[in-house]
């Protein structure tokens, strides 16, 4: 196990980036599925958490996209 300092550019990588969005997503998911079990869930916070899941997603393609090379023709 290594204890050196992370270097500065890695924190904000794109790649890094990329995997914070997609923990926010998961974590946004397992919290829709709770919300949305319960008997006297908020309709408009589940609205709310849905919208925020799908920009999220919407940043991971665009991200993705940048990231993945462009397929030959």
């Amino acid at each position: 196990m290594s204890d050196a300092p992370v270097p500065p550019d890695n924190l904000h990588s794109p790649q890094r980036l990329l995997i914070e969005l997609r923990m926010e997503h998961a974590d946004l998911d397992s919290l829709i599925d709770q919300v949305s079990t319960q008997a006297t869930s908020d309709e408009l916070t589940l609205r709310r958490l849905k919208k925020r899941r799908l920009l999220l997603r919407d940043q991971i393609s665009r991200l993705e996209s940048q990231l993945e090379p462009p397929e030959p023709a």
